[in-house]
């Protein structure tokens, strides 16, 4: 089938950029949004036409590298789906699809669809390490954790850092990402030795990131590609609050 793709090209983060459109007439239901791009970039380089730049890795669903707004919408609008697992069945032949790179100022486009994501590195950095014993495994039952604590651990530990939460959100808000990191490690014993110093560390390098605060919009967990809910970022509010009194 074929389709139109609006896509915006910006040389660097510090030259105006533009939307161009282009034309790909063999595109397949079955392929993924990112094998639209690859062939698309191939009919770029044939034509001696620079290819556009976009993130990915390991196209999976695990890294979070690939996300862009398609269509307005973070990772395209499906539920619980980044930009690799996005198929081109979700689109009718003839469609016009409006490519573009994660907005928020502190994570600005580095060339292309590209954008620089260590502002969110840097605050999983500033949370640290856990103080617990290297070597061989312990025995599973050594620490016990209540199932229904470790069953939501999990699911916060899910975040891949794609940073569509931060896209999505009118105050361009790192909270969610930052929560999920926050409550899975509060939730198991494991974290409990820097718990308090964790979670104001985190927070702290979130504000001086340039990131806006959470006004409960609830975007963040429409759009994440996990489906992490917003009930981690009270949980960072509240582990929060008990760091300071």
């Amino acid at each position: 089938m074929e389709l139109h793709l609006k896509v915006w090209r910006q040389a660097r983060s510090d030259s105006p950029g533009r939307f161009e459109t282009y034309t790909v007439a063999d595109a397949h239901p079955d392929m993924s949004f990112l094998e639209l791009l690859d062939g698309l970039n191939e009919q770029l380089t044939q034509a001696g036409q620079e290819p556009i730049e976009f993130d990915y890795d390991c196209r999976e669903g695990i890294c979070g590298s690939c996300g862009v707004m398609i269509n307005g919408k973070a990772h395209g609008g499906q539920p619980k789906t980044a930009t690799c697992q996005l198929y081109l069945r979700h689109f009718q032949a003839g469609d016009v699809i409006t490519v573009e790179p994660w907005r928020a100022q502190a994570c600005p486009v580095i060339k292309d669809l590209v954008v620089d994501r260590t502002p969110l590195d840097r605050i999983m950095m500033a949370g640290g390490y856990i103080s617990v014993k290297t070597g061989s495994a312990p025995e599973a039952n050594t620490l016990l954790v209540a199932k229904a604590d470790a069953d939501r651990a999990f699911d916060y530990a899910t975040c891949i850092g794609c940073g569509a939460c931060v896209a999505a959100c009118p105050n361009a808000s790192a909270s969610l990402f930052t929560a999920a990191k926050v409550a899975h490690l509060s939730l198991l014993p494991q974290g409990h030795p820097e718990r308090k110093a964790r979670v104001v560390a985190m927070a702290e390098q979130m504000t001086q990131e340039g990131f806006g605060d959470c006004s409960n919009h609830g975007e963040c967990q429409a759009v994440c590609p996990k489906g992490i809910s917003i009930d981690a970022i009270s949980r960072m509010r509240r582990e929060y609050l008990r760091a300071q009194f």
